[in-house]
C-alpha cells in the first residue's frame, strides 16, 4: 500500500474559493460565451450538452475558466458536484452558485483532484458534512479546508493515466454516436420533411396504435439498495441528457411495484412528461440497452409502437416540430407536464410502406453501431468506477527506479492467467471487453490486492 500524505485543498491551490458571476442566462449563441451552471454538470463531473445557455454581461470575461481550474456546486441538491476545466470545452463562464479553485500543478497533478472529487471517499465527505445544520449549502472556506489523502506524484500520474485512457475512449464513442445520430437525422429530414408529399397520409399516434405507458410511482420508503434482493433499477428524467439515456445513479425498488409493461426494452422511446422546468418537458431518448432489467419512473413515459415505426417516430420526437408542439401545449400555462392523451393526439405524416422500409434498412446499421458504443461505454464506466477508489487510495505500485510510472505485476501463488480471467468475469468484461486486452491486463496488474 502506498504511503498517503494528508493535505487541505486550499494548500494545493494558487487561487482559493472564487465565487462565480451572479447573472441570468440567455439563450445559447455561438457569438457569446457559454454559461456553466450547476445543471450543466453531471454527477460524475462531465459537461452536459443539453439545454446549453450563454451569458451576455460586460464583466463576463472576469469569470472565464482556465487551465487547472476546478469548480464546486455550493448549494441545493447538487451541493459538492465538481467540474474540472480543460481547454477542449471552449470558453466557459462559471455561475454564482459555483466556487472556483485553481490547482497548483507543482504540488499536485490537477487531474488527480478531478478524479478524487468523483470518488466514493469524496462523496462520503459531502454526505457527512451535509448531515449537519448547513445541509444543502457549503462555502469556499469549507471546501478550502477539505482534507485529502494524496499518494506521491508518480502514483497520481499513474492513476490519471489509467482513468484518462478510459474516459478518452468513452468520449470518442460519444463523438462517433453523435455523428451517427446526425446522419440518421439528416436522412429523416431529407426524406420525410423536405421531400414530404401532400398525398401522404396523416394519422394521429392513437390511430397508429401507439400506447403511452407511464412509469412507476414510489415513495422514499420504497427505495432499496442495489444489493437488496428482488430489486429493479428505476430510470428518471435525469437519466436523459440530450438524446442519450444512461444507466447512472439508478433508484432501486422492489420488483413487485413494477408491471411488466413499465420495463424498458431495446429501442423504446422514453419521454419526460413532468418536470419542475418547462424546458425539460418532452426531452426524450432511445433506449439502447438490451436485457438491462430496468423500468422508468412516474415522471416519464415510454412510447410503445409497432416495430416498423420505432426509428421513424424516434427521429420525429427529436425534431423541432415535436419541440414546438410541446411548447405550444405548455404556452401560457403554469402546467409543467404532458399527459398521455397529448402525446397520442400528435399527428404525423405516414410515408409509403416501401419508403419506410428503405429508411429502416438504411438507419438500422447506424443504430446498431450506436448500441454497441453505448453498451461499451457502460462497461467502461463500470470499470472506471471499480478502479477509482483503488487508485485514489494508492493501491498501485510504481517502480521507483524509473522516471515514469511503470506497472509491477501482482505476485500470487496461483495461476495468474486464471486469476486475470476470473477478475474480468467479476467486473463484467468477459468476452465483450471494453478496451484493448493489453490495457486491461496492465490495469489488472496495477491493482495491489495485498
Amino acid at each position: 500500500m502506498t504511503k498517503m500524505n494528508k493535505v487541505k485543498l486550499g494548500d494545493i491551490c494558487v487561487e482559493v474559493g472564487k465565487y462565480g458571476i451572479p447573472a441570468s442566462a440567455v439563450n445559447y449563441s455561438e457569438d457569446l460565451h457559454r454559461y456553466l451552471r450547476i445543471t450543466d454538470i453531471s454527477d460524475d463531473g462531465c459537461l452536459l450538452e443539453n439545454d446549453k445557455k450563454s451569458l451576455n454581461e460586460k464583466d463576463a470575461d472576469k469569470y472565464l475558466l482556465s487551465k487547472n481550474d476546478i469548480v464546486f456546486a455550493r448549494t441545493g441538491a447538487s451541493t459538492g458536484r465538481s467540474f474540472f476545466y480543460e481547454e477542449k470545452f471552449g470558453k466557459l463562464i462559471y455561475a454564482g452558485f459555483l466556487i472556483k479553485f485553481k490547482l497548483d500543478e507543482s504540488l499536485v497533478n490537477p487531474k488527480f483532484i478531478k478524479y478524487y472529487t468523483i470518488s466514493p471517499k469524496y462523496k462520503k465527505w459531502i454526505e457527512n458534512y451535509q448531515d449537519g445544520s448547513t445541509r444543502g449549502n457549503m462555502n469556499a472556506n469549507t471546501f478550502a479546508n477539505m482534507e485529502l489523502e494524496l499518494p506521491n506524484r508518480k502514483q497520481q500520474d499513474l492513476a490519471v493515466s489509467i482513468l484518462s485512457s478510459i474516459d478518452d475512449k468513452i468520449e470518442l464513442n460519444n463523438k462517433i454516436n453523435k455523428e451517427l445520430e446526425n446522419l440518421a437525422r439528416t436522412i429523416y429530414e431529407y426524406w420525410f420533411v423536405q421531400n414530404a408529399e401532400e398525398k401522404w397520409e396523416r394519422k394521429s399516434l392513437k390511430d397508429l396504435g401507439v400506447e403511452v405507458i407511464r412509469g412507476v410511482t414510489y415513495n422514499k420508503n420504497d427505495i432499496k439498495t442495489v444489493n437488496d434482493k428482488n430489486v429493479i433499477g428505476i430510470l428518471r428524467a435525469t437519466n436523459i441528457n440530450g438524446n442519450v439515456i444512461d444507466l447512472d445513479n439508478l433508484v432501486y425498488v422492489n420488483k413487485s411495484l413494477i408491471s411488466e409493461n413499465q420495463k424498458l426494452q431495446l429501442f423504446d422511446i422514453m419521454v419526460t412528461m413532468s418536470s419542475g422546468s418547462k424546458e425539460h418537458i418532452g426531452k426524450n431518448g432511445l433506449f439502447c440497452f438490451d436485457n438491462a432489467n430496468v423500468a422508468l419512473g412516474a415522471f416519464c413515459s415510454k412510447i410503445d409502437v409497432e416495430k416498423k415505426y420505432k426509428f421513424y417516430l424516434y427521429k420525429y420526437f427529436q425534431s423541432e416540430q415535436f419541440k414546438n408542439y410541446v411548447k405550444n401545449c405548455c404556452l401560457g400555462t403554469n402546467i409543467n407536464n404532458l399527459n398521455n392523451e397529448i402525446i397520442k393526439d400528435i399527428v404525423v405524416i405516414i410515408p409509403p410502406t416501401e419508403l419506410l422500409d428503405k429508411f429502416n434498412k438504411t438507419v438500422s446499421p447506424l443504430f446498431s453501431a450506436i448500441i454497441k458504443n453505448r453498451q461499451e461505454n457502460a462497461t467502461l464506466a463500470h470499470l472506471r468506477d471499480f478502479l477509482l477508489p483503488l487508485l485514489m487510495n494508492g493501491q498501485v505500485t510504481v517502480n521507483k527506479a524509473q522516471d515514469e510510472p511503470t506497472i509491477i505485476p501482482l505476485k500470487t501463488g496461483t495461476d495468474d492467467d486464471m486469476k486475470y480471467q476470473t477478475w474480468k468475469e467479476q467486473i463484467g468484461l468477459a468476452a465483450r471487453g471494453g478496451i484493448d486486452e493489453q490495457t486491461l491486463r496492465n490495469i489488472y496488474e496495477a491493482i495491489d490486492e495485498k
